[in-house]
């Protein structure tokens, strides 16, 4: 092992991993046999983490993970934002066993589907209407068709500055991995800027009487210019377009009422996921009585097949959900969500301070979604870079592609995270001077959105 070590005296061990990952990588080769990628969300999979990783996890409690191997980690991001509560926790589990005692779909609607709808509503209480699916893509492109029979047009606007809304084609065509996708219906997708009113403003010149609906999340890494999201609204209400926000991560996280009642802009329709399960497959779409209507039985105008899916209102997916909301709403999770990512926050920008990294690294996002840039010598984005901090928090016993926290993110846990990332920081700053190719160990991470592997 080599010692190394800032300024201030800070240690870092440099020198190969003490953490067994032998189970996992006798079993990455047969996963990637039978199933393309080798994982089922491509944010999971082995391109997007450092070679020193663990290869597959097989149990989590709270905020810990243990992988094949028996290494615990200190998790962050949890399941892409959707364990928000944390891992096997108690009375979500208990409820959702609870429930799928009594059976977890039947031929006729079960009456915890209207429980569930009632409780989400008194929620999100912008909306009248709401229709549950597995998915995130099943609800924003549940919406876009929804927007779509409404108005009675056919192109679609989308923030370009959002990183993703749905599998399917209507977006994804619009990105680099858009093989298998007619032109025709990438050319339906238009993009616009966030907090530039004007590109948008030029889209509906451009396309008069077209667009049926602007999608968009109402905050992502940047927060809204001041009366920016009122101003879209107004737009769209003007030129006769329907506003969605996906609220995927902002929902009951920003606020238990989503970033809409954060930023206080109620959109015409919006879509929910992730965090209202706690892990378990549960989305939702939302919105006013005129337009959700349409996919249902009580009106006289053309059917909208909307949502029917087979296994989106299980019972016990609906009984996880009830439970979520219910410890949200009494315990002031999403308060504590901001209290510990302020924390962790705080100790990450001193730990940049300390290691001269203003520039190269740079941890921004709001308190309850904290996210991490990574910077090479010249101050460019860097993948390298980004695998080279993985991997030093990896040996240091945390699994963070993010900053994100949870209801389990204990004070405890949240120090130990600073006292690895220091030390990792200690290593991205001798690699900033001597090159991160004596530090990194394999090849660098890669961003999902690439044309070729």
């Amino acid at each position: 092992m080599i010692k190394v070590e800032n300024e201030k005296g800070r240690q870092a061990t440099v020198g190969p991993s003490p953490k067994d990952y032998s189970k996992s990588r006798a079993l990455q080769p047969k996963a990637h046999n039978l199933i393309p990628g080798g994982a089922h969300t491509y944010a999971k999979g082995d391109d997007q983490y450092p070679e020193e990783s663990p290869g597959f996890i097989v149990r989590g409690k709270g905020c810990h993970v243990w992988d094949l191997d028996g290494n615990e980690f200190i998790e962050y991001g949890m399941g892409l934002r959707a364990v928000t509560l944390g891992h096997g926790y108690e009375p979500v589990v208990e409820a959702a066993y609870r429930e799928m005692q009594r059976g977890v779909n039947f031929t006729r609607p079960a009456k915890i589907e209207v429980d569930l709808a009632e409780v989400f509503l008194e929620v999100v209480d912008g909306a009248d209407m709401v229709k549950f699916a597995k998915n995130g893509s099943d609800v924003t492109t549940a919406a876009v068709k929804l927007a779509r029979a409404h108005t009675g047009r056919d192109l679609i606007a989308i923030c370009g500055d959002h990183s993703f809304f749905s599998v399917d084609d209507w977006f994804i065509g619009t990105t680099e991995v858009n093989a298998g996708i007619p032109q025709a219906i990438i050319d339906l997708t238009l993009k616009f800027q966030y907090n530039n009113l004007a590109s948008l403003v030029a889209l509906f010149d451009q396309y008069p009487n077209q667009i049926a609906c602007v999608l968009m999340e109402a905050e992502a890494g940047v927060p809204p210019a001041e009366g920016y999201l009122r101003q879209v609204k107004e737009l769209c209400e003007q030129r006769g377009a329907i506003l969605i926000f996906d609220e995927m991560i902002t929902g009951f996280r920003w606020h238990l009422g989503g970033a809409q009642k954060f930023h206080g802009v109620i959109p015409h329709l919006s879509t929910f996921g992730k965090a209202m399960g706690n892990g378990f497959a549960i989305s939702a779409l939302a919105g006013r009585r005129e337009i959700m209507r349409l996919g249902g039985l009580e009106h006289d105008q053309p059917r909208v097949f909307l949502l029917s899916t087979t296994h989106g209102a299980e019972n016990h997916a609906l009984a996880a959900s009830l439970e979520t909301l219910r410890i949200m709403r009494e315990q002031n999770v999403v308060e504590f969500l901001w209290a510990q990512g302020e924390k962790l926050r705080a100790l990450v920008n001193k730990s940049i301070a300390e290691n001269r990294l203003e520039g190269f690294f740079e941890v921004s996002g709001r308190p309850c979604n904290l996210v991490f840039a990574t910077c090479d010598q010249e101050g460019k984005r860097s993948q390298a870079f980004r695998a080279l901090f993985m991997q030093e928090l990896i040996r240091r016993g945390v699994l963070g592609p993010s900053f994100v926290v949870s209801y389990s993110h204990s004070d405890a846990d949240i120090n130990k995270t600073a006292e690895a990332v220091c030390e990792a920081h200690v290593i991205y700053r001798k690699a900033l001077d001597e090159g991160v190719g004596k530090y990194l160990k394999g090849r660098p991470v890669k961003p999902v959105y690439r044309r070729f592997n």
